[in-house]
Order: C-alpha cells, then sequence, then structure tokens
C-alpha cells in the first residue's frame, strides 16, 4: 500500500543491475505480472562481467530451463561442464565408466555470450524496462522504508519510486551499501589471474582442476573453442607476480600435473585479475530491499558457484515475493521473509566451507578423508561431484554414509 499522499510507485520492483540475476529476475518476475524497471549503470546492451569463472554448475540448470535459455546457449555453443580435479592421491574422475546414472550438467559459457544473451531476453520480455547509463545513488526511503532508488542517468538525477529494490549489482553492491546491510567479511589468503587461450586441449574436452594445496588452477572450455585458465596461488607467491605477471602466470601453468600445453597455444585475452578477493556473506533482505547474487553473497571464485547462485536466488526471489509485489506491504514484508530463509538455509553451509578453505591453507582430516577416496572410488567422485555443482548441500556430502564408505575405500588402500 501507498501512505496516503505520497506518490505511487512507478514500478513494482526496481533492479539495480541488468547482469546474470538482475535480468534473470526482471524475465521471471515480469512473466508473473509484475512491473520492473532493470537498470544498467553502463550505457552499451552488449556489456558483460569480465572477470568470471564463465562457469554455471548445474545447480542452475532448472532455472536455465525455465528461462527458455537451454536451446540458445546450445546453438551458442556452450559447453557441457563436466570435470576432472588433481589430488595428490592422483585424479578425481566424476566421468569415469559406471553404472550410475548420467550426472547433470551445467555450462561453461564466456560471459561475453551469456550476459547479452540473456539481457536481450529481458529486453524482449513484457513488463520490463531496461534503463541503460542508470547508476544508483542512493535510495527512497519513508518511515524507515526503502521506497525507490535515486539514479544518475543521461539525462541528469531521476527517482524511481517501487515496491521493492532488488540490489543485484555484484559484490560491491550499492544497493547494499545505501541499505547498510549487515556484512560479514572472509579473508581470501590467495589471489587470481586468467586468461582465454585458443588450441588449449584438455584430455577428454574436460575441465580441470589442480588442488595444489594450498595453491588452486583450473581450465574449462568455453564457446567457440576457447578455454579460460586460471592461477590462484596463495599470497606468498604476489611480488613474483607483480613483478612479472605474464612470466609468472606461464610458469605457475607449465609446473602444474600434467599441464596443459599452454606454449603451443594461442592467447586472445589479457592476462586479467585480482589480487585481493574476500568472501563476502549479506544479510539478503530489509524493509522495501532484496539482495540476490554477489550482492547478497559472494564466495571464493576457485569454487565456480557464482554464475549458478546468481541464476538461483533470482529464482528464490521470484518464487517468494512476486504473488505479493503488486500487492499490501504486509504480504511483501512476509515473502521478503522467506525469501531470506530460503538463502540462509540453501547456502550458509556452502560459504561457511568455502570462507575457511579461503584461508589458504593444506586440506583438513576431513577433507584428506574425502579426497583421497574419492580418488580411488568413482562412487565417491560421483558423490563429490554432486556437491561441487551444489546440487546437494554439506550435510548430504557429508552423511555418514559416505563418511564410512570413504573409510573403507582408504583403509583397503592402507592409507591416506
Amino acid at each position: 500500500m501507498t501512505k496516503p499522499g505520497s506518490p505511487g510507485p512507478d514500478y513494482d520492483v526496481v533492479i539495480s543491475g541488468s547482469g546474470l540475476a538482475g535480468s534473470a529476475a526482471a524475465i521471471l518476475l515480469a512473466r508473473r505480472g509484475v512491473r520492473v524497471a532493470l537498470l544498467e549503470r553502463r550505457s552499451d546492451p552488449e556489456a558483460y562481467k569480465v572477470l568470471c569463472t564463465h562457469s554455471i554448475t548445474a545447480n542452475a540448470y532448472p532455472v536455465l530451463d525455465e528461462l527458455g535459455l537451454v536451446p540458445a546457449l546450445e546453438e551458442a555453443g556452450a559447453v557441457h561442464n563436466d570435470a576432472r580435479w588433481h589430488t595428490r592421491w592422483g585424479w578425481i574422475e566424476p566421468n569415469a565408466p559406471s553404472d550410475g546414472p548420467e550426472l547433470p550438467h551445467g555450462y561453461n559459457v564466456r560471459r561475453s555470450t551469456l550476459d547479452p544473451l540473456i539481457r536481450s531476453r529481458a529486453v524482449e520480455t513484457p513488463g520490463v524496462d531496461l534503463l541503460l547509463g542508470h547508476r544508483v545513488t542512493g535510495l527512497v526511503r519513508e518511515a524507515g522504508r526503502t521506497v525507490g532508488v535515486r539514479a544518475s542517468t543521461p539525462q541528469g538525477e531521476r527517482e524511481i519510486r517501487a515496491r521493492l529494490v532488488v540490489g543485484a549489482d555484484g559484490k560491491d553492491s550499492a544497493v547494499a551499501k545505501f541499505a547498510e546491510a549487515p556484512t560479514k567479511r572472509y579473508e581470501n589468503g590467495r589471489f587470481g589471474y586468467l586468461a582465454h587461450f585458443r588450441g588449449l586441449p584438455l584430455p577428454g574436452g574436460t575441465g580441470q582442476a589442480w588442488f595444489l594445496e594450498p595453491d588452486m588452477a583450473y581450465a574449462f572450455p568455453n564457446d567457440d573453442g576457447v578455454t579460460v585458465l586460471a592461477v590462484l596461488p596463495d599470497k606468498k607467491w604476489l611480488p613474483a607476480f607483480k613483478e612479472d605477471l605474464e612470466g609468472s602466470f606461464l610458469e605457475f601453468v607449465r609446473a602444474l600435473p600434467e599441464a596443459p600445453p599452454i606454449d603451443s597455444a594461442e592467447r586472445v585475452s589479457k592476462i586479467i585479475g585480482t589480487v585481493d578477493y574476500p568472501l563476502h556473506t549479506r544479510r539478503p533482505t530489509a524493509p522495501g530491499v532484496a539482495l540476490i547474487g554477489d550482492a547478497a553473497l559472494t564466495s571464493d571464485p576457485l569454487w565456480g558457484v557464482g554464475c549458478g547462485w546468481a541464476l538461483q536466488t533470482a529464482q528464490w526471489l521470484t518464487d517468494a515475493v512476486a504473488p505479493a509485489a503488486t500487492g499490501l506491504r504486509e504480504d511483501l514484508d512476509k515473502a521478503l521473509t522467506a525469501y531470506a530463509r530460503t538463502h540462509r538455509r540453501r547456502l550458509t553451509g556452502h560459504q561457511q566451507l568455502a570462507a575457511d578453505y579461503a584461508k589458504s591453507r593444506p586440506f583438513k582430516a576431513m577433507e584428506r578423508l574425502m579426497f583421497s577416496a574419492a580418488a580411488r572410488d568413482t562412487a565417491l567422485a560421483r558423490h563429490m561431484y554432486l556437491f561441487a555443482a551444489r546440487l546437494i548441500g554439506p550435510l548430504r556430502f557429508l552423511s555418514p554414509v559416505a563418511v564410512v564408505r570413504a573409510l573403507v575405500v582408504n583403509v583397503r588402500t592402507r592409507s591416506y
């Protein structure tokens, strides 16, 4: 309900950020009759996120399907993202021959392909207005509640009112800052750099990661024959990388076990990265405000979960608030409480484990148990894949049945 004497809302929902989370939420909400303003600070509709793992984990496949994006991704050459992981006990091979069913998959696809694709679908959705060149500079509040945003636009400052403001504007979210969202910050003991290559074959065309305890690396094949190769070393190696970025990057890759043939590949991008990437967990709601994607929770990029959680949180928010977004304030508050509860229940355990491993340390005892057994047992390798794809949570991953099986596997091989 609108306060007597105050202007009515221009939209039901205003979303800051037209990337993956924001565009997905706009599409899903508008399909349910919600009027959406989708704000994008950049003026180019083809803009995309540059620093990204370019991986959509399998947990988000149902959201892609609901959005109707699967055929378009297949046509664009997105690669089904299976995986193999190197450990000190050998390779974990979830897709080794098995009697089990085919494992679910997500996609590896460059953001230069993905972001314009989903944004164009948002533009085509009735009920969505894409407002380019709109940068949120503040929130409009009445009686302790957010009722809109102030934005800098090519035409000057503008106020846009809405029943709900959604922050889908990334780890440095302006909406979260202006809403003063309570935030937990976790230090990351690694830094990261990545580059795109052509002519970089991977065994079986399968994405792979190296757990070097504590250093990390991964290589993911993407659309158009491009492979994204990333290194995530412990910060003790940072001075060498600062002194000679290209030389240090190449040396690190060459030293990987069964390293990809980087010297014969063509690098088709700059080497880009960040020397400090902390993890953030924010309270995802406030009166009249919701946060999705990295704005609500920024995890460690080494796990490649950001895209998947961006899509999932957009869906969770839509399911919770769509029925109330056009109606009574009291119903919307209850819906936001439901969204916050889902967000906390589904992601807190994953984030706690990620924050602990971000300390850049060797494996702990339970990790040694599960990783070593997964390198020796296909069923446990498949179990680990389900967890890495965020299709199961930590409690199921470390269930008594799984732990006992890991113990039996390792006892049979004498040590771990």
